[in-house]
This record gives structure tokens, C-alpha cells and sequence, in this order.
């Protein structure tokens, strides 16, 4: 797996101690495909960092003005400005975050954390020079094994039952599932030693949902991640009961399968597309032809087959039908 070449490769240069790294939805830079090593006294206080994570505004992912900040370096040494450090990870001897944001023109396409354990010991300029430097080449990375997800997918005997729900308490205390649920979970996230998945990803549908009510962040609580085989899903968080008492109401998570629009959508972002070959794949999904497409969008005939042609080469396909294919999945 990528992320884990590396961090080992990160490891030879930066010293770290433990580790976050999850890869985002590109629209909405929810975390959705998590990779971790964190202590093991924090495992059982994973829904409690995950929504601070969310809910910390200094060096959070969405707002760094560059790709990489260290948390002493922001906070000019006063670690306790983040509400993550001053509420958890200040009491279990973490002493610098090094945070890194993976994005292109084309969305936001995961976020890292490095932590830093003993007294005095933040991380330095050269470190985060060298940090720096990687950023931009482990984006067009990801964005590329993103891109690989996208493949015919194999013929289902049977489909998939959804949506699929979970229901998470008002600080993400998990309170009950639908049946499938467990079989959607071990995909997102393969547990270890036959251990009960976790439900990582929809914890960050759900930390992004108290994010957006604490007005920490304006993108909706959603993101869509790859299954298996080309399947995409969409998580979705929504609070439930009484509208009156918003902050004490539970929270839903819905998983289902990932709609025609939503995987091409993503499908444009990740092949590099512009927003006109988007559009253009759009009107493709109905089967318009090349007359209709040009009226539709204000272009020549001509004009669109060199849209064409661009899309064929940046998605390595040769046709409307192996495109439409690849995009959907079909």
C-alpha cells in the first residue's frame, strides 16, 4: 500500500511516534479510507479524536494556507490553543503534530498527521522542509491510486442491500446497526485479529456533521470511498429526533452504494478532467450524441470531439463505451 511505503520511507528522515493518515472525499475533504498507529491508550477513545480532530480549528487540514504546519510552530509554543491537544492528546505526552494537506486543483485528496512524544523534542525547520518537499508528488500519487479504483466491475450474483445505517449517540458512542452494516464496515476497514471492525469512516461523517453545527467547517458531513472492485459508497451523517434539542439528538450514518453522478463526478476529479470534460461525461451517462452534446453545451461539433479525444487520453480509454464503462463501473 502506498501510504504505508511511505511512511516507512518518511521514517528514515523525520522521526515520529505515532501516526494519522486518511485519505478525503476531493469535494467535501472528508476523511473516509483511514490509516493509523496511534497509542494504544487512545484505541478506546477513538470517536473522542476523531471529533476533536473535527472540531480543532488551528492547523486543521481544510484551512492550512500551506501544505505543511507543525502545531508548536503555530501556536508559537502554547500547544493548548488546539482543543485536540488541550482535551486529549496533551495528557498522553504529545508534544508536536507535524500536519500535512494533500491538495491539487482538482480537490483535496487526504491529510497526515505526525505526532512527536518527549519533552522538548518538537520537530524542526529542516524537518519540515523535507516534508514540504514530498507533499506535492505524494498528492499526484494518491490522486492516481484513486483513479485506479475505477474499473469494470466484476458481475454481482447478488447486489448489495442498502442503505445501510448505523446510529452513533451525540459523542459517537456507537448504538446499533442494521445487519449489513458489519459486512460494509470490514471492507472500509479490515480489522486485525478477527477483532470487530471500526467504524472509522463513519465517525468522520459524524465528527464533520458536529463540525458543521459548531460552524468549525462549512463542507456537508458526506464522503464517498472506494469499497472493493470498483465499488464506491457514499456515507452520509444526519442528525435524528427532536429538532428542538439539536446537540443531545443522535446521529444516523447511511452507507449505499455510490450514485451514476457521484462516481463521475469523482471519476472527472481524479483522471484530472476540467470542469468542461466533466459536464461533457455528464451529458454522455444519457447517451447524447455528438450533435445533441454540441447544442447542449454551446460548442461546435468539432469542439467536442477535441474534448473527447482529451478525455480518452487522460483516462486511457479509447471509446464513449469503454469510458462510460470505467466511469460507472459497468
Amino acid at each position: 500500500m502506498l501510504r504505508q511505503q511511505v511512511l516507512v520511507e518518511i521514517s528514515q528522515v523525520v522521526r515520529f511516534d505515532a501516526y494519522v493518515w486518511l485519505l478525503t472525499d476531493p469535494e467535501t475533504s472528508v476523511g473516509s479510507a483511514p490509516l493509523a498507529g496511534v497509542p494504544a491508550p487512545l484505541l478506546p477513545l477513538l470517536p473522542r479524536l476523531i471529533g476533536l480532530k473535527y472540531l480543532s480549528e488551528v492547523n486543521r487540514w481544510t484551512t492550512l494556507a500551506s501544505p505543511l504546519a507543525t502545531l508548536h510552530e503555530t501556536t508559537s509554543g502554547e500547544l493548548s490553543r488546539s482543543r485536540l491537544w488541550r482535551e486529549l492528546l496533551g495528557s498522553h505526552g504529545i508534544v508536536d503534530i507535524a500536519s500535512c494537506v494533500f491538495r491539487d486543483r482538482f480537490g483535496c485528496w487526504g491529510f497526515l498527521d505526525l505526532w512527536r512524544t518527549g519533552a522538548g523534542t518538537h520537530f524542526t525547520e529542516s524537518e519540515a522542509a523535507y516534508l514540504t518537499s514530498v507533499v506535492e508528488v505524494l498528492t499526484t500519487a494518491l490522486r492516481r491510486c484513486q483513479a485506479n479504483t475505477f474499473v469494470v466491475r466484476p458481475m454481482r450474483k447478488t447486489s448489495r442491500p442498502g442503505p445501510v445505517v448505523l446510529l452513533l449517540s451525540p459523542v459517537l458512542t456507537v448504538l446499533g446497526q442494521t445487519p449489513q452494516a458489519h459486512e460494509y464496515l470490514r471492507a472500509l476497514v479490515p480489522p486485525v485479529d478477527g477483532r470487530a471492525p471500526i467504524p472509522a469512516s463513519a465517525y468522520n461523517v459524524a465528527a464533520q456533521l458536529l463540525a458543521l453545527e459548531a460552524d468549525v467547517d462549512r463542507n456537508p458531513p458526506s464522503a464517498r470511498v472506494h469499497l472493493s472492485d470498483g465499488l464506491w459508497v457514499s456515507l452520509q451523517a444526519a442528525r435524528i429526533g427532536d429538532a428542538e434539542r439539536s446537540t443531545e439528538r443522535n446521529i444516523a450514518v447511511t452507507i449505499e452504494e455510490a450514485s451514476p453522478t457521484e462516481r463521475v463526478s469523482l471519476f472527472g476529479r481524479a483522471f484530472g478532467l476540467s470542469p468542461r470534460e466533466i459536464e461533457l461525461l455528464s451529458h454522455l451517462m444519457t447517451g447524447t450524441d455528438t450533435k445533441e452534446l454540441a447544442r447542449r453545451m454551446f460548442l461546435s461539433e468539432h469542439t467536442v470531439q477535441d474534448h473527447l479525444k482529451s478525455i480518452f487520453s487522460k483516462t486511457a480509454t479509447r471509446n464513449r463505451r469503454s469510458l462510460l464503462a470505467r466511469a460507472l463501473g459497468t
